[in-house]
């Protein structure tokens, strides 16, 4: 009886050790499933990222050429005023020249 409950014993230290294997197995098979997952997570993430930093981008060139554009047609629209102005004045001097040519 003694052999036969130490044989027992032996059986299920045996199963138990058995158990312990599979526990550990599956546990690592689902700690590299759960990593796997979290590195495509993160390459979707930065993939995602990339995209949006691109179309920021795309973005923020278009707003700046609509500026730059404002900025030249009001630069230009100023200088058309400025020489239209230094016209008038040339005239106005050319017209005061002529008349103290003409009075002298």
């Amino acid at each position: 009886m003694l052999a036969e409950s130490l044989k027992n014993i032996l059986v299920a230290e045996n199963e138990a050790n058995q158990v312990k294997l599979i526990v550990l197995n599956r546990s690592k098979e689902t700690i590299d499933n759960a990593s796997k997952d979290g590195e495509k997570a993160i390459e979707q993430s930065i993939v995602q990222a990339e995209k949006e930093l691109e179309e920021q981008q795309k973005a923020a060139d278009r707003s700046a050429m609509i500026e730059a554009s404002e900025l030249a047609n009001s630069t230009a629209n100023r200088l058309a005023t400025m020489r239209a102005r230094a016209e008038r004045r040339a005239e106005l001097v050319a017209e005061r020249i002529f008349e103290r040519i003409v009075n002298a």
